[in-house]
């Protein structure tokens, strides 16, 4: 059986989000979360190709995404748990740090468990 290098290559960062203790209001105003996740994308310096936001009806929350350039940035919220479930995908050099950064700024009462993926591919041998 051959033997596979791990020499992997990486295309990008993808930060997870899990955001708890948000205001139920915030998390059913698409307006205000697709605003918030365009500047963590132009923090990031990210190139914002469109976006589309839903929000549910009654009570419910608003899910969405912005489709960059560099791959995406989503958001899904539960209002009646206080929860947000957010995606950073960005590929390249960007400064997805950056926009995280500017969500903790944006949410400072929240908190969050931030958890970090590299993106990898293996090359062919």
């Amino acid at each position: 059986m051959a033997q596979i290098k791990q020499l992997n290559h990486s295309v990008g960062r993808h930060c997870i989000l899990d955001v708890y203790q948000i205001n139920d209001n915030w998390l059913q105003d698409a307006v205000a979360i697709e605003e918030l996740l365009r500047q963590a994308a132009q923090a990031a310096q990210a190139h914002i190709l469109t976006s589309h936001f839903h929000t549910f009806g009654g009570n419910g929350g608003v899910t969405g995404v912005l489709l960059l350039a560099e791959s995406h940035i989503s958001i899904h919220t539960w209002p009646e748990h206080h929860y947000a479930a957010i995606d950073i995908f960005m590929c390249g050099q960007l400064l997805t740090e950056a926009a995280v950064a500017k969500l903790q700024k944006s949410l400072p009462d929240a908190q969050m468990q931030i958890r970090w993926l590299a993106r990898e591919y293996l090359p062919k041998v």
